[in-house]
């Protein structure tokens, strides 16, 4: 039982950037306590049991992948600053994954861990814009994404200096949106960077066992390191007296207080932490002054009998598909928008010859508009959720071959799920069940008080490594000041 009342720093949230901020104090010596709402760590990044079966939640692959002995980049950044052996996260890499565009995926662009071979799928359908690509990635590979004090540049205008073909924009704009960005339409350049070099420069991984791995690994590390956290139990209040908050009201009544707060859980929510204003009934508009996310997201998880290249799905890991050359990352009019969306495989990463995943897995993700599935009745709610089911997979299933035996896809299925955007903000506490937050990042992390600092999706840093790198960051700049 954790009964110290006051602490060097309280951490608000136990996702991945939380942990990691715990982490990195705590090797220095802090008294660290993170505070969680909810019985589970990891956030946006977790997993639930469901009939005796484990669902991972987020985690369609860890992003930043590189070979063992490849120096200056994220992930070996995460692994030395957290004390991690890469080897405890016990990393797979993808197979193979392609962006498919057009009605049945007719322009496709197929990469792995190896950016050559992306690279040459795109000197092989756009020979006439292969030399803006490589202009493109020079400067990519030049670019300070991890800068405090970049200032925001439009990701399109960059882009189109050196790139001259519409499909082929989209298609670049395609998968680094679905995979980061709060922000419709466009990205600011340094956030296309981050994902740019995450997910074609570097490349896809994923332990076998999923994302609990890499939690046991950072709870297990912040144990060792002397940090406390409280579960289901999360912050109601932030006292502040003038510019510097001086308690944590939490969620039973009890108070603590802490030199640093460390806010993990977006700058919307931080916001309405710290106002005395909000009525239990406002909305969150009303206190704060960082836009609240639009873009929100379903997805549709079915289990299967069988290894998906056993139904002729092959050995695509993630496919990002667009059903015309035009892609439209915005918050849909309607519930769903099916004509774009992400389709994932979990067994199709390389576990080695003697390890498959017991069952298959496919998982489908589309953009949703949070508004249209808030308030619905319950039973209305059941019913949007089957329709939409069907209506995700139906669409994601244009994009992939036929199936090869003789049976259909309800043959193969052993049982399904699917969350909602009401689900993202059950459970994450994220207004709007915006996944990648506020549109608005906080580079430095600062906040109205002066001892307040986000760290995770709304300080700017993207993906599950960046995640950890935000709290990491956030840690060294702001409380330990490099170590």
């Amino acid at each position: 039982m954790n009964t110290r009342t006051h602490y060097d720093v309280a951490i608000i949230g136990a996702g991945m950037s939380g942990l990691a901020a715990g982490i990195r104090l705590a090797h220095f010596g802090k008294k660290v306590c993170i505070f969680e709402r909810h019985n589970a760590v990891g956030g946006l990044n977790s997993f639930y049991s469901l009939d005796g079966r484990k669902y991972d939640v987020g985690l369609h692959a860890m992003t930043n992948f590189v070979k063992p002995g490849v120096k200056g980049t994220p992930l070996t950044k995460l692994l030395r600053q957290l004390r991690i052996d890469r080897d405890e996260f016990a990393l797979c890499e993808q197979k193979q994954s392609r962006v498919a565009f057009g009605p049945r995926g007719e322009t496709s662009l197929r990469f792995t861990n190896d950016f050559a071979v992306f690279e040459s799928e795109v000197a092989a359908k756009f020979p006439a814009q292969i030399d803006g690509f490589r202009r493109l990635v020079a400067l990519v590979k030049s670019y300070d994404d991890v800068s405090l004090d970049a200032k925001p540049v439009s990701a399109r205008e960059v882009v189109r200096h050196h790139i001259h073909h519409r499909l082929l924009e989209d298609m670049l704009f395609c998968p680094v949106m679905y995979y980061g960005s709060a922000q419709e339409r466009d990205m600011e350049f340094g956030q296309f960077v981050i994902m740019f070099k995450a997910l074609f420069l570097e490349g896809f991984a994923r332990p076998f066992e999923g994302v609990r791995v890499i939690l046991r690994v950072l709870q297990e590390k912040y144990r060792q390191a002397g940090g406390e956290r409280r579960m289901k139990c999360g912050v109601q209040r932030i006292v502040a007296d003038g510019r510097k908050a001086t308690a944590l009201i939490l969620d039973d009544g009890s108070e603590i207080t802490a030199d640093h707060v460390i806010s993990s859980i977006g700058a919307p929510e931080t916001e309405r932490l710290m106002s005395d204003q909000l009525d239990p009934v406002g909305k969150p508009s009303d206190v704060c002054t960082t836009p609240v996310g639009r873009l929100s997201f379903v997805e549709t998880i079915t289990v299967l009998d069988r290894q998906p290249a056993a139904l002729g799905w092959g050995s695509d890991t993630i496919v990002f598909f667009n059903d015309s050359e035009e892609f439209h990352y915005e918050q849909p009019a309607s519930q769903v928008d099916v004509r774009s969306g992400v389709i994932c495989f979990p067994n199709n990463f390389d576990y080695g010859a003697d390890r498959t995943l017991a069952e298959g897995w496919f998982r489908c993700t589309c953009l949703a508009n949070y508004a249209q599935w808030a308030n619905l009745e319950e039973e209305d709610y059941r019913a949007d959720k089957a329709r939409w089911f069907t209506a995700v997979q139906e669409s994601a299933r244009r994009f992939l071959p036929p199936l090869a035996s003789g049976d259909t896809l309800a043959q193969a299925t052993v049982t399904t799920d699917m969350f909602t955007p009401r689900t993202i903000t059950k459970f994450t506490g994220h207004f709007g069940g915006a996944i990648y937050g506020s549109p608005q990042k906080h580079r430095q992390g600062r906040t109205a008080l002066d001892n307040v600092y986000l760290c995770g999706t709304d300080q700017g840093f993207l993906g599950i490594v960046g995640a950890m790198l935000s709290g990491i960051s956030m840690a060294n700049f702001h409380i330990l000041k490099g170590g």
